[in-house]
């Protein structure tokens, strides 16, 4: 047994062997934090096919070898990651499991973790032990203060202590779940949330429109939501799949999302007033009343910066007198954004968000404190930017009703919520892909730009205080 007590500083030869089976963005992510960290051991691999690109990556690291397969990684480390995607972790596992050194703990950084479990207590040999985790974030937000999650399932205490030294170098917020409850936690907060922005940019896309261009989509709310609904769509199509499909929890949330976009539009469309203050009234008491913040009755701070920071944010692309005039976002990462030239806005994702969390009894502010993504954390402050103002609240329930001039943009909405609850209830990883990446091409002009202003603004909401208190 190694030592517990072990750290980067000790010893080479008391260092564990640390493998990583897998180096995609997560997986390659890891392993820099960890060799930057200090650990003197590590051993990666990828598909063989990708042996000699990866040696010739590493060959001025001393701290990282690069080895042929996972039957290398698994013989000789004495910590391993399977850094997989959640659709093909059985056939890893099944193939390097077995090889897997006496006593060592096995880990995996899949985003669902039912395949995993399934594939880890078929697969692997009893005499080696399992501390499973998860970073709630992507590969390009720092790991630093973010949720990362530890799943003690088939291991002595030892196990997890080790776990957690090293892993020390990313500076993480360790979040102590049972694989099935980082199942409903990560659909709570992951699944749900990307369903809607997926939705956002296929309404966009099949209008054939850059919203923040026209002036639809300029300004505050706004702003957050499409360079949220921009960041997903420039990831890669697999990171969302898995968690959407292979989530059993996720498929149920899912179809809720879509079935509350359908039934708040229809109370739209009808012009039921008082259907529609009464349900959405009752959304924002559920989710948002002063019990749901802490059980206590606490005022929580907000979560988002002011509109005016996040105006700074804005993808417009200059067309008047105040904007930069280059049809660029200015070089700092920030727009000089010209005000909503029609204020009126629906915000129908938003209402059906809500209404969502409140049919399903989802506490967004616990799931926040325990394990929340930046992407959850974003829209949950625009959530609550919405609800928590009677006044904007109100606003976006009259242009609801009674201000068509974004209604057709509101139909895109529901049809792309809806078409997106079906092809996940289908549970085919090609038709997701096909149904994503027809998106992404729409929207892959402008990923330079949004790249580079929504981390900005990711960063500036992550990093900076709210000053104001909630009413």
């Amino acid at each position: 047994m190694i030592r517990t007590d072990i750290s980067p500083d000790s010893p080479v030869e008391e260092q564990p062997a640390i493998g990583v089976i897998g180096m995609g963005s997560m997986g390659t992510m890891y392993a820099k934090f960890l060799y930057e960290g200090g650990w003197k051991k590590i051993y990666v691999c990828d598909q063989p096919s990708k042996y000699e690109a990866l040696k010739a990556k590493y060959e001025d690291n001393a701290n990282v070898t690069v080895l042929v397969d996972g039957h290398q990684v698994s013989r000789i480390a004495d910590f391993i990651m399977y850094s997989v995607e959640a659709e093909f972790i059985e056939r890893v596992v099944a193939t390097y499991g077995p090889s897997t050194k006496v006593g060592a703990i096995v880990s995996g950084q899949t985003s669902v973790k039912a395949p995993e479990k399934a594939a880890f207590e078929k697969y692997l040999p009893q005499d080696v032990h399992i501390v499973s985790c998860h970073s709630l974030h992507g590969p390009t937000v720092s790991p630093l203060g973010q949720p990362l999650v530890l799943i003690k399932h088939r291991a002595p205490e030892w196990a997890l202590r080790l776990v957690e030294n090293i892993l020390r170098p990313l500076k993480s917020r360790y979040v102590y779940l049972s694989y099935e409850d980082h199942d409903i936690v990560t659909a709570n907060t992951q699944a749900v949330t990307h369903a809607a922005f997926l939705s956002m940019g296929t309404a966009w896309a099949n209008e054939k429109e850059y919203p923040w261009e026209t002036g639809h989509a300029v300004g505050g709310i706004e702003t957050v939501k499409v360079n949220i609904m921009l960041r997903i769509y420039s990831n890669k199509w697999h990171v969302y799949a898995g968690l959407a499909i292979l989530n059993p929890s996720a498929r149920v949330q899912i179809d809720q999302f879509a079935r509350s976009t359908t039934e708040i539009y229809k109370l739209m469309i009808m012009g039921d007033d008082a259907g529609m203050r009464k349900r959405i009234y009752a959304a924002r008491d559920t989710v948002f009343g002063t019990k749901a913040h802490d059980g206590g009755g606490a005022v929580r701070t907000p979560i988002l910066l002011s509109e005016d920071i996040l105006d700074r944010f804005s993808l417009w692309r200059g067309r008047s007198s105040g904007a930069n005039g280059n049809g660029k976002a200015n070089g700092n990462g920030t727009g000089d954004a010209p005000p909503n030239t029609h204020l009126a806005n629906s915000h129908l994702s938003l209402l059906a968000m809500v209404d969502c969390w409140a049919a399903l009894g989802i506490q967004p502010f616990v799931h926040l404190d325990l394990a929340a993504t930046p992407l959850f954390r974003m829209l949950l402050g625009v959530s609550e930017y919405l609800f928590q103002s009677q006044e904007r609240l109100d606003h976006a329930i009259h242009a609801a009703l009674y201000d068509t001039t974004y209604r057709a943009n509101d139909l895109e909405f529901v049809v792309a919520a809806r078409g997106w609850s079906q092809c996940i209830s289908f549970g085919s990883f090609e038709l997701y892909q096909r149904r994503f990446m027809e998106t992404a091409e729409f929207f892959e002009p402008r990923f330079e730009d949004a790249q580079k202003v929504g981390t900005a603004m990711l960063q500036a909401i992550l990093e900076t205080p709210p000053t104001t208190k909630t009413s």
